[in-house]
């Protein structure tokens, strides 16, 4: 196809020749083309990017009529025809501040480009005008670098081009402010206030701009985890999305103060404080209007304070068991547990694992109108209306114990304990369970039959384990393969035996594995569901763990009543192309054989 066939003599696509050359591919209907410019009767779409309007209009792909015509479909379309590659604009892998600095906002604009990499002889430029080139002589000539050309969206370019510069800006003047101000300083005395007060005052534009963007950016990664993590020149701005970590920005150790200052004026802590480990909490709302809650957390450091965001998603209550992985059986068993009236129910697995999310999923199903259900954590994870909870508060001699001691004097019938820690939590756990309530909480254990040595480690004799233990879960997350790009693989046999062993358990026909996209931003990765490995207590395994039966007695006679490793159920889930072995291996632990 000749170039010129789609685009005005100033080098911009035109509107009408390429309605006319999609058209010829296939991906516009004649008719629904017919419309549009019917409708541009005053010529009034000639501000904007044809690829804008033609998605404006919602059309289906006539080529593919289940989905819907998109900007990113439209613009691999024009990389097919040219010859130039696409880029994905990935703010986690881009370094703001120097692609900013190599042109102003108002020339990236005017031109609708946006630097998205600099390297020491290239300078990498997204457009979605690739042939209106005005502007790139003189970007070579100032920078010294030769320009290399990608394709992105026009609606991430304008996103991106306006969070990029304002971020950017933001930080710099921040930073200038912050160098003003102690030019200014004339004595010792002022030099030691302002090391005490921060150089930046933590309601100055710049720095609410800057957390603004920061909060909002996290929800519209999916991220879990906000770090800020101080250095000795430059500070840390870092992720955690689907359990993985990501650096994300570099700001100023002067900036970085005043936004920690700022965070931490939010969460109502003390900013005065800054050599004691603090807790907060923020409510706030995401992009899309949906209320949030982030809980707070500070370390001092040898730099200054740590800070971490834990970002909790109110959605995550709303989700099903099946949503969170469970499987038929899993369910089955998991529902059975907690029909009991009465009785203690543990969730076990390291810290991240989900835990708290398959608690909460379960006290809210169990929150009927007719139940009062009480909590005792550290720290109260998420708000809930329909449960009465209370925070652990060391100050006051409030611990899980006490909590639990507490709870029972209010008339409960369940109660959730946010850790079984110590042998008094747990025989308050006991005492409740044996007394007529329902009880779940957590333990720090690999697996679930590791859980029954750590109650006995900590003074808990089996015969109340006997009595009051209704079942056990150890769960983990693993990230699922992303549904857009993931591909089938051959299996490698020894590996597939090695992770099921010793079970029985067919090999797959086939399995994926993650190849990495636009829509996962090239991780293969998207989005975690758990692994579970369930417990149930039968006669006869309390019956041996009265007999104080060993662990290998014990597990045999868990197989027996259909117990099966975080593995097995790892490799159900591989076989149905959820995730891969890599993820199973990297977080589920060898099966005590």
């Amino acid at each position: 196809m000749n170039i010129k066939q789609i685009i005005q003599p100033d080098g911009k696509l035109d509107l009408y020749k390429v309605l006319d050359q999609l058209i010829s591919d296939g991906l516009v209907s004649k008719e629904n083309a017919q419309v549009l410019k019917a409708l541009d009767t005053n010529n009034q779409y000639s501000q904007q990017h044809p690829f804008s309007v033609i998605t404006e209009r919602g059309w289906k792909n006539k080529s593919h009529p289940e989905r819907l015509i998109t900007s990113d479909e439209l613009t691999q379309w024009l990389s097919d025809i040219t010859g130039i590659a696409t880029k994905r604009i990935d703010p986690l892998v881009t370094d703001v501040s120097s692609v900013t600095s190599l042109m102003s906002f108002s020339y990236a604009r005017n031109f609708n480009i946006l630097p998205v990499e600099v390297t020491p002889d290239e300078v990498c430029v997204a457009t979605a005008q690739p042939f209106q080139l005005s502007w790139q002589a003189e970007i070579e000539r100032i920078s010294g670098k030769k320009t290399v050309l990608v394709l992105a969206n026009p609606e991430d370019i304008s996103h991106f081009l306006v969070e990029f510069y304002s971020v950017s800006k933001s930080v710099t003047q921040a930073k200038y402010q912050s160098d003003d101000e102690m030019m200014g300083i004339q004595n010792l005395e002022q030099l030691i206030e302002m090391g005490r007060s921060g150089s930046l005052d933590a309601d100055n534009n710049h720095i609410v701009r800057i957390v603004d963007w920061l909060l909002q950016y996290a929800f519209e990664q999916r991220a879990s985890d906000i770090h800020l993590e101080p250095r000795r020149e430059q500070a840390n701005v870092r992720f955690r999305i689907d359990g993985v970590m990501q650096q994300v920005y570099e700001i100023p150790a002067a900036v970085m103060n005043a936004v920690s200052s700022r965070i931490k004026i939010l969460g109502r802590m003390d900013v005065s404080e800054k050599r004691r480990p603090q807790d907060g909490r923020i409510k706030t709302k995401t992009p899309g209007g949906l209320e949030i809650e982030l809980r707070l957390s500070t370390m001092p450091t040898a730099f200054g304070e740590k800070l971490v965001l834990r970002i909790f998603d109110p959605e995550v209550l709303q989700r099903g068991f099946e949503s969170l992985g469970f499987g038929k059986q899993e369910n089955k068993y998991w529902q059975d547990m907690i029909k009991k009236p009465n009785g203690i129910i543990l969730v076990t697995g390291p810290t991240g694992s989900g835990k708290t999310s398959t608690l909460y999923t379960t006290l809210r199903q169990l929150a009927k109108p007719e139940v009062n259900v009480c909590t005792i954590e550290d720290p109260i994870e998420m708000i809930e209306p329909l449960f009465n909870q209370m925070q652990v508060q060391q100050k006051i001699d409030l611990d899980f114990a006490q909590g639990v001691r507490t709870l029972m004097r209010q008339d409960p019938d369940i109660i959730m304990i946010g850790e079984i820690r110590d042998k008094e939590t747990a025989e308050m756990a006991i005492q409740a369970s044996l007394t007529g309530h329902l009880v779940l909480s957590t333990l720090h254990t690999n697996d679930t039959l590791s859980a029954l040595i750590r109650l006995q480690d900590i003074g808990v004799p089996p015969y109340l384990i006997h009595s009051s233990i209704i079942g056990i879960m150890a769960q983990r997350l693993v990230r699922t393969l992303c549904p857009h790009c993931k591909a089938e693989t051959r299996i490698d046999e020894d590996v597939w035996v090695d992770m099921v062993k010793p079970w029985r358990s067919e090999r797959p026909k086939k399995i994926y594995k993650p190849v990495g996209c636009l829509e996962c931003r090239n991780t293969g990765y998207l989005g975690r569901v758990g692994l579970f490995e369930m417990l149930p207590l039968s006669r006869k395994f309390k019956h041996l763990l009265s007999l104080n039966a060993d662990m290998e007695q014990l597990r045999r006679q868990a197989v027996k009543d259909g117990y099966k490793p975080l593995r097995l159920n790892g490799a159900q889930k591989v076989a149905k192309g959820v995730t891969t072995v890599a993820e199973v291996l990297r977080v589920s632990p060898a099966p005590m054989m």
